[in-house]
């Protein structure tokens, strides 16, 4: 085989590893999970000031966020969060996701309905910040 060919056939062979490796994809932006565990006004303030200081530094290169409530962070989501629901609206409509953790839901027994609207739920908070990991996404921990 030419190097030419050797070259084409290490590109293809690099291509179909991106394609079976997620991790290994190059990432079109940059991808944030934000884990908020805790039942606390000043964390939740916080966490929404990393979140606009993400999206400003990230702005040229785009940036997913995917802010994940479970344990007493599901107070966060709550439709009871007066003081914080219209900044967390505006968040929401530029493009971050809020994810309240069902499993914490149900211990709680907090409703579908008891979250602000624009909120979404998974099965499990925890499941869902590794899954994201395993996808190649940047963790943070907000406080305790």
């Amino acid at each position: 085989m030419s190097f030419r060919g050797l070259v084409l056939l290490a590109g293809l062979l690099t291509l179909a590893g991106c394609a079976t490796n997620p991790a290994a994809r190059p990432r079109a932006g940059h991808r944030i999970v934000v884990e908020v565990s805790a039942d606390n006004p000043k964390v939740w303030e916080a966490v929404m000031n990393n979140v606009e200081n993400l999206e400003t530094a990230f702005r040229a290169s785009g940036t997913s966020i995917e802010v994940v409530g479970l344990g007493g962070g599901l107070s966060m989501l709550l439709s009871t969060n007066g003081a914080q629901a219209e900044r967390l609206q505006r968040l929401s409509a530029g493009g971050v996701v809020f994810a309240a953790c069902e499993n914490t839901m149900r211990k709680k027994n907090v409703s579908r309905a008891d979250l602000l609207p624009f909120v979404t739920t998974v099965d499990s908070g925890v499941a869902e910040v590794v899954r994201k990991q395993e996808q190649g996404w940047s963790y943070i921990k907000s406080g305790f």
